[in-house]
């Protein structure tokens, strides 16, 4: 594996390439991307592509990658700018791209901005809620995310957003009815830490989570979107903005195993199916299954 350092205006991007560039077997590098997840939570995907050139990168401001813009906001749009910036320094043509959770809606934004990017995309449970029909409710309910972070610290919030995104359905009085969620019944810490600038629990990614995709241009571009879904998912929040955005492409959800994270092995807590989930990848790269209704 190879580290670069890309140096743009905003931002040093860090990236990593496994593999030859120009690619040994003549297909497309295969980027692998998250929000806010960085690098180092696709390890256990890109080692099950050893005869493939995979990249990863870590978003502005996180990870390695460093900030010079002055913001603490993420952005699809601007995350999709040094996405595209991190192709063109691969010089390899156009990507076959593996997206998750936020990856997922940056790549999307990719697509619709750059459509000679990307070849395939692999979109797997991007957190657009307001695609969901209770898409006011799933507002509110991550404001109580927040704000349980604002007041309590990272265990509380954590428990809260661990709470809200393993909520079966949509969002309704008897989930707001509910007392506060207790950190410690989920083995999180109940001591406030202090922090209040976590990406995923405070309002610094709400762009992310609260944007709309431009389905007339993704419509147009070249690029082969496929909405990817975990079978533990459903019902749950990520599982139904997945199913909402393939909607909006007028798709069907690829099913994918395991849930959220089902990519990575045990090393983040709770473990996913890595190579049941690599094979599952590996058959829709190859064009073997399709979202397209």
């Amino acid at each position: 594996m190879e580290t670069h350092t890309l140096k743009t205006v905003g931002a040093d991007l860090v990236y990593d390439v496994r593999g030859p560039l120009p690619t040994a077997d003549g297909r497309p590098p295969l980027l692998m991307i998250g929000q806010p997840m960085d690098a180092t939570g696709f390890a256990a995907l890109a080692a099950r592509f050893p005869e493939r050139t995979v990249a990863t990168y870590d978003p502005r401001g996180l990870g390695r990658s460093t900030r010079k813009d002055g913001r603490v906001d993420h952005t699809p749009e601007i995350q999709a700018d040094d996405v595209h910036a991190v192709i063109e320094a691969l010089g390899a043509g156009p990507v076959e791209m593996f997206a998750s959770s936020g990856g997922a809606v940056t790549a999307l934004e990719v697509v619709a901005r750059y459509p000679a990017d990307v070849t395939t995309l692999v979109a797997h449970e991007p957190p657009l809620i307001t695609l969901t029909p209770d898409g006011p409710a799933a507002v509110r309910a991550r404001a109580g995310v927040r704000e349980a972070y604002e007041k309590r610290g990272w265990g509380a919030g954590m428990a809260a957003f661990v709470a809200m995104t393993s909520w079966q359905g949509e969002f309704t009085d008897a989930y707001f009815a509910q007392p506060e969620a207790d950190p410690a019944a989920f083995g999180m810490p109940t001591d406030d830490d202090g922090s209040r600038d976590d990406p995923l629990l405070s309002d610094r990614s709400w762009a992310v989570s609260g944007h709309r995709p431009d389905a007339d241009a993704l419509a147009a571009s070249p690029t082969r979107i496929v909405i990817a879904v975990g079978e533990e998912s459903e019902g749950v929040l990520t599982g139904r903005t997945a199913e909402a955005t393939a909607e909006l492409l007028g798709q069907r959800a690829v099913v994918f195993p395991s849930h959220h994270g089902g990519f990575c092995d045990g090393e983040f807590g709770y473990p996913g199916k890595p190579d049941e989930f690599a094979h599952r990848l590996r058959e829709v790269l190859d064009g073997v299954l399709d979202g397209a209704s």
